[in-house]
C-alpha cells in the first residue's frame, strides 16, 4: 500500500478546525500560566536566579559529659573565668507553644528575654496581644522578661507594605535592648520565636572566649512539627558578641555559619486557626492566592501529608535540589535530640511529635 504524503494529510485538515483549535490552545496555555504561574517560575528559577554566596561553616563539637574547657578547646577557643550575660531577643506574633519551649529550654543561661509585640500583623491587620493576654503562662521566667508593645497607627498608609512594617518592628527592638541594660561584651541571640538555639550552643558561646563577633546559627528545619524534618538550610538566626554597632536584624550579616546549632520549626501550631492567622498575617501573605487555601479541612490534610500550604515548589537554585525536594516532606519517627522540655511534656505537646499531626480546630 502506498504511503500518504504529508501534503495529502494536511489537505484533509479543514481550515475551520485550525481556526477553532488555535484559540483553544492559546486560552488553555493562558489559563495554565495563570493558575500555575508560580510553579512555572519557581521550576525555572535555576535559569533566572543565582544563589547567594556560600557560607563558611564553622564545625560544632558537642557531646554529653564533655567538659566545657575541652569543648572550648575543640573550637579553638579558651574557657572564660565567668560566663557572659545572654540576651535572647525575639519578635512575637502568636507562637505561644514554641515560645514556652524556647524560654524553658534557655532559662538557665539567659539573663534577659527580650520580647516585642505589636498591635498589628506585618500586613497591617489589627491583632490581639497574644503574649500580654497569656503573660501568666510565662511567670516561670520572672523578672528575666523584658516585654514591650509596639503600636502602629492603623490608618498609616505605609502599613500596606509588610516589609516596611516588619523593618520598623525590628528596629524597635534596639530601644528595648538598651532599656534592658545590654552592654558591650554580652551575648545577644537574634532570631524569630520559632528559630530556637539549642541550650548547649548558648552555653558554649556564653563560656568561651574566641567566637567571632557575629555568626549565623545553622538550624535544622522542620515543617508543622518535629515529625517532618526538611533540611539544614535555616540560617537567619544570629549570635552576636555585642559591640558599639550591634543592631537587631534578621538578614545576612556575615559569611560565617555555626553548624547544627538548634531547631527551626515553621508553622508549628496547635490549632488550625493559628495556621490561618499566620498565612494571612506574615510578610508572604500574598501566597494565599485562593480562598480555598484557608479551608480548615484542606489545611489539616496538608499538615498530615507534609505538603506545602501554598501549593508552591521549593525555592531552590539548582534543578537537582529542586527535584529532590519536590513533593511531601518525608516523615521521621525520630524524636531524638529535640528540646528537653518538649519531651518532658510530651502529652501537652503531642502535636509536635511523630504521630501527632491532627490539630485542634479552635481554641
Amino acid at each position: 500500500m502506498a504511503r500518504k504524503s504529508p501534503r495529502s494529510v494536511s489537505k484533509r485538515t479543514p481550515r475551520w478546525a485550525l481556526v477553532i483549535l488555535l484559540p483553544v490552545i492559546i486560552l488553555t496555555c493562558t489559563i495554565g500560566i495563570f493558575i500555575h504561574g508560580q510553579k512555572i517560575t519557581y521550576f525555572l528559577r535555576p535559569l533566572w536566579d543565582k544563589p547567594p554566596p556560600p557560607f563558611t561553616v564553622i564545625p560544632h563539637y558537642y557531646a554529653e559529659n564533655v567538659s566545657m574547657e575541652h569543648l572550648c578547646h575543640l573550637h579553638g577557643w579558651t574557657l572564660r573565668s565567668e560566663p557572659r550575660r545572654v540576651f535572647d531577643a525575639v519578635l512575637f506574633n502568636n507562637e505561644l507553644d514554641l515560645l514556652e519551649i524556647r524560654w524553658r529550654e534557655l532559662l538557665p543561661y539567659v539573663h534577659k528575654f527580650i520580647l516585642l509585640e505589636s498591635n498589628t500583623t506585618f500586613t497591617g491587620i489589627p491583632k490581639p496581644l497574644f503574649f500580654a493576654k497569656n503573660r501568666h503562662r510565662f511567670d516561670f521566667a520572672g523578672d528575666k522578661i523584658s516585654h514591650d508593645l509596639f503600636t502602629y497607627p492603623i490608618t498609616d498608609s505605609s502599613n500596606k507594605d509588610p516589609f516596611i512594617l516588619e523593618s520598623r518592628q525590628r528596629l524597635a527592638v534596639n530601644a528595648l535592648l538598651r532599656r534592658s541594660g545590654i552592654s558591650v561584651g554580652d551575648l545577644l541571640i537574634m532570631s524569630d520565636t520559632d528559630e530556637v538555639p539549642s541550650p548547649h550552643t548558648v552555653k558554649l558561646l556564653q563560656w568561651c572566649d574566641g567566637p567571632p563577633p557575629v555568626m549565623h546559627l545553622q538550624l535544622k528545619n522542620y515543617l508543622y512539627s518535629f515529625e517532618f524534618p526538611v533540611d539544614y538550610s535555616s540560617w537567619r538566626a544570629t549570635a552576636h558578641i555585642v559591640g558599639q554597632r550591634t543592631h537587631y536584624r534578621h538578614s545576612r550579616q556575615t559569611d560565617l555559619l555555626f553548624a547544627d546549632a538548634g531547631w527551626h520549626c515553621s508553622f508549628c501550631f496547635r490549632q488550625i486557626e493559628q495556621f490561618v492567622f499566620k498565612m494571612t498575617a506574615y510578610s508572604h501573605a500574598d501566597r494565599v492566592r485562593y480562598a480555598d487555601f484557608l479551608n480548615y479541612s484542606r489545611i489539616q490534610r496538608i499538615i498530615c501529608r507534609g505538603d506545602d500550604l501554598f501549593d508552591m515548589l521549593p525555592e531552590e537554585y539548582s534543578f537537582q535540589e529542586l527535584i529532590k525536594k519536590m513533593g511531601p516532606v518525608p516523615r521521621s519517627a525520630s524524636a531524638v535530640h529535640l528540646p528537653y522540655f518538649l519531651l518532658q511534656n510530651a502529652d501537652k505537646f503531642k502535636f509536635l511529635l511523630p504521630g501527632g499531626c491532627l490539630r485542634e480546630l479552635d481554641g
